[in-house]
């Protein structure tokens, strides 16, 4: 126990390294996703999250949003915990077959005008769990999908320019 806590004092943190700094670009694209809102919302845009099996990798990314070097309430954009008071509904993960009328009742929950967004490879469609019996699909195999963003995981900064996307369709 001795020796691993002296290798540890020594070796120092294994995080990998902070972002580079690039604040005039992230409030830029922040910015052009709250004008956006408010051009096509009249107000802040709210986000309700819905997990649906995932491997908690996107939930990390999506999570990063609110953190110090993001802060997104800054914004306008916030989460919302309850699908009542949402207008984006970000789902992660392949819809499990447990998961699926849990989805479609937050999807019924949430008020019109809604929109669906599909985060990473697996919401996009199953992913690498994509034909297992406990998986009921992708997220369009249980709702329509208004928008999709790609990757395992996508970043914080894809995350938002498909927010800004999404809200200049």
């Amino acid at each position: 126990m001795r020796k691993t806590m002296i290798e540890s004092l020594w070796r120092g943190p294994l995080t990998e390294p902070a972002p580079p700094a690039d604040d005039a670009a992230l409030a830029e694209l922040a910015a052009k996703v709250n004008r956006a809102a408010q051009a096509r919302l009249g107000r802040s845009l709210s986000i309700r999250h819905v997990d649906a099996g995932s491997c908690n990798g996107c939930e990390l990314e999506l999570h990063a949003l609110s953190n110090a070097f993001y802060d997104l309430e800054r914004f306008g954009l916030r989460f919302v915990a309850s699908p009542r008071h949402a207008d984006v509904l970000t789902v992660t993960g392949p819809v499990t077959v447990n998961m699926r009328e849990a989805l479609l009742r937050t999807y019924e929950a949430t008020p019109d005008p809604k929109w669906v967004v599909a985060i990473g490879g697996c919401a996009v469609d199953g992913g690498i769990f994509a034909g297992s019996n406990a998986v009921a699909g992708g997220v369009k195999d249980v709702l329509p999908v208004d928008l999709t963003i790609r990757g395992c995981p996508p970043s914080p900064r894809q995350l938002l320019a498909g927010l800004l996307a999404l809200l200049k369709v």
